[in-house]
């Protein structure tokens, strides 16, 4: 009877043992499956990625050598009018407009400030490689050429939003002169002085009830061209002036470096008619 129990549980064992073994190779198999699906899936990106590098690299061939990859020039043109559209469509909410060219694309920047749409600027551009510039109207002093030499041929979207940034920077701090000059010439001694890009700027001006006093010298500087505000501000005046009116051009300084300049000129304006208006005490 004892033998008989001993043999039963025997073969229970093995047969565990042999559950057990199967259950290990089956794990094994199915690592191996699972390495197996992850190199295909690595490979299948991998040939992916190199047929887009093979289609990028033809079409740069065929922009260059058109027919060198058996695609005819009207597929060609074709392509550029449908790349030149896009290119239009990507910048049609972003200040930028245009319209298809015989040779390629001609472009207006608009430019504004806090919502004022102010001047525009005309570039016309032949799409074939390399990208050139055949026409436009931004101003000379404007990075033009450098822009292009670093984005024009590599990047043209980022080419035109850089331009784009430099003539609105431009044209936000000349508006800000001509609004000072235009709405509050009765606080300036005199014309503000400006270079061609408005990134230097230096006037006097006065507060106060004696019109003819213009104790302050102020110098504005726009170190990064892209910038509406300026990056250093010197508020000056007399030596020999009292404390109150150094302490007065410490607060002005701070002020043209926070906010755009005919907006302090505003906030001093309606200070004096709070000043002057009946019944106000000090």
């Amino acid at each position: 009877m004892g033998e008989a129990a001993t043999a039963v549980e025997g073969g229970i064992l093995s047969h565990l043992e042999a559950l057990e073994a199967s259950a290990h190779q089956a794990a094994l198999a199915e690592g191996e499956l699972r390495q197996h699906e992850e190199k295909a899936a690595w490979m299948k990106a991998r040939i992916q990625q190199l047929r887009k590098k093979r289609d990028e690299l033809r079409a740069k061939l065929d922009m260059c050598h058109p027919g060198a990859t058996g695609i005819s020039e009207e597929a060609l043109l074709e392509w550029k009018i449908e790349n030149a559209r896009g290119l239009l469509q990507s910048f049609y909410l972003t200040g930028l407009s245009g319209a298809l060219t015989a040779r390629g694309v001609s472009l207006r920047i608009s430019t504004a400030f806090e919502g004022t749409y102010l001047d525009s600027f005309y570039l016309d551009l032949a799409l074939q490689q390399p990208v050139q510039i055949l026409r436009h109207s931004v101003p000379v002093f404007i990075p033009l050429e450098e822009l292009a030499r670093e984005h024009l041929q590599t990047d043209i979207k980022r080419f035109l939003a850089l331009l784009s940034d430099h003539l609105n920077a431009y044209v936000g701090r000349k508006f800000q002169a001509d609004q000072l000059e235009e709405h509050f010439a009765a606080f300036l001694e005199g014309r503000l002085w400006s270079n061609s890009l408005f990134n230097v700027l230096e006037f006097k001006y006065g507060l106060g009830e004696d019109s003819k006093a213009f104790p302050f010298k102020a110098k504005l500087i726009y170190k990064d061209p892209l910038r509406l505000l300026p990056t250093e501000v010197t508020v000056a005046c007399e030596e020999d002036s009292p404390d109150s009116l150094m302490e007065t051009a410490k607060v002005h300084s701070t002020l043209f470096s926070e906010k755009p300049l005919h907006k302090v000129f505003r906030a001093f304006a309606a200070s004096e008619e709070l000043l002057e208006s009946p019944g106000f005490s000090a």
